[in-house]
């Protein structure tokens, strides 16, 4: 897929590019969820529920690399981003472990459904730094060179 022509840049893109980020993203983002809460339910009965809500993370974030960089971003998968990827993810792993935590122990909230509503708080950090990360271009510091390099890297 190639991204249409924009008037922004990779730093400030123009609205309707960004909107149309964001509400891949959001697209995305459910799915990705869904995911991620059915691999949670479907390995909680085996195991202690913070190991499943772990184990169906780390598995919901490799089809979220792919899906991100091919729909959300329409820039090309590399070892270095699929590499660079989880980093995005410890900040919402941080924010939903926490709140999970928090949920389940302090609230007694029941365990099949708070790692849902705590997904829903980390959502607006995880856009943030995997755009940086996925998109040539918009990470602090980057250059033209950068992007130009990353451009026609596969």
């Amino acid at each position: 897929m190639t991204q249409a022509p924009t008037t922004g840049t990779p730093d400030k893109p123009d609205r309707k590019a960004q909107l149309g980020q964001i509400v891949r993203f959001a697209l995305v983002g459910g799915v990705n969820t869904g995911t991620f809460f059915v691999l949670y339910l479907l390995l909680h009965p085996w195991m202690p529920y913070f190991a499943a809500y772990s184990l169906a993370f780390v598995l919901a974030m490799v089809g979220s690399f792919f899906m991100n960089t091919y729909f959300t971003y329409r820039t090309r998968p590399t070892w270095k981003k699929f590499l660079l990827f989880p980093l995005t993810n410890i900040t919402n792993y941080v924010i939903q472990s926490v709140g999970l935590y928090a949920l389940v122990t302090w609230a007694g909230m029941d365990t099949r459904i708070a790692p849902l509503v705590a997904a829903v708080v980390a959502i607006p950090f995880t856009y943030v730094i995997s755009r940086r990360i996925l998109v040539p271009g918009t990470a602090a510091g980057s250059g033209d060179a950068e992007q130009n390099r990353s451009a026609s890297t596969v």
